[in-house]
């Protein structure tokens, strides 16, 4: 898969920014993905991001880490930090800030480790690509969660994304598919990604699927924009 993400994060690490990554989905038009925020500190994150920080704890999990922006904040708090993410461009730029341990490696292929808090947010959910694979990934995560670990993980409820008629209360979603079943594109500098599945996640279907997966299941945080943090724990 073209490292797209990472090409466009090398220019701007490199002070070669011109322009912004394109985000595409089935169900929306093309957004800018405004490359400065992907490098924000700790002041500039939402409430949601900034809770999961403040709540990490013991030898920290983050998944889809980016150019480090978390790890970087909780390694200056003294905490011991993996960062991962499968864009290589990112981990290596990670790794120049300074993240003492980032590897380049997808979820699913980490094991023999334990961690008292996992990170996964930016639309944490997004990684389970479908509902099929929620289970799939959160028994994964639970192999990899110390005794009395958490798992911190945000999403979005993207009903609002869709039409409602007028006057009632009823939205029409789609029939084929749940609705925050999405498939995605990057595209930078005329360069097009491969089409990727991210997934976004109603608190009640998401949690369900974790209580079915034999976690506890609790919002701590909710955003302005039907977004959430959910701490999730071993039953």
């Amino acid at each position: 898969m073209k490292d797209i993400l990472g090409m466009a994060l090398l220019d701007y690490y490199n002070n070669a920014y011109t322009e912004d990554i394109i985000f595409t989905t089935n169900i929306s038009e093309e957004d800018e993905m405004p490359l400065p925020y992907l490098f924000r500190d700790y002041t500039e994150m939402p409430n949601i991001e900034q809770r999961a920080l403040q709540n990490a704890k013991g030898t920290v999990l983050d998944i889809v880490c980016g150019v480090g922006n978390r790890a970087l904040y909780l390694q200056n708090k003294g905490l011991d930090v993996l960062a991962i993410d499968v864009s290589k461009g990112a981990i290596d730029i990670a790794k120049k800030r300074g993240v003492i341990h980032a590897t380049q490696t997808e979820l699913l292929a980490l094991t023999e480790r334990r961690f008292d808090t996992i990170l996964l947010l930016s639309n944490g959910t997004g990684v389970f690509g479908s509902l099929k694979n929620i289970a799939k990934h959160l028994q994964h995560l639970k192999t990899l969660l110390s005794s009395g670990g958490q798992i911190l993980i945000d999403s979005t409820d993207l009903r609002y994304m869709y039409d409602q008629q007028e006057g009632q209360d009823a939205i029409w979603i789609p029939a084929d598919r749940y609705y925050g079943e999405l498939s995605c594109t990057l595209s930078y500098k005329g360069e097009l990604s491969d089409s990727f599945a991210w997934l976004y996640l109603d608190s009640h279907l998401f949690e369900n699927a974790a209580k079915a997966s034999g976690f506890t299941f609790e919002i701590i945080e909710q955003g302005d924009h039907f977004d959430y943090l959910a701490k999730l724990t071993i039953a």
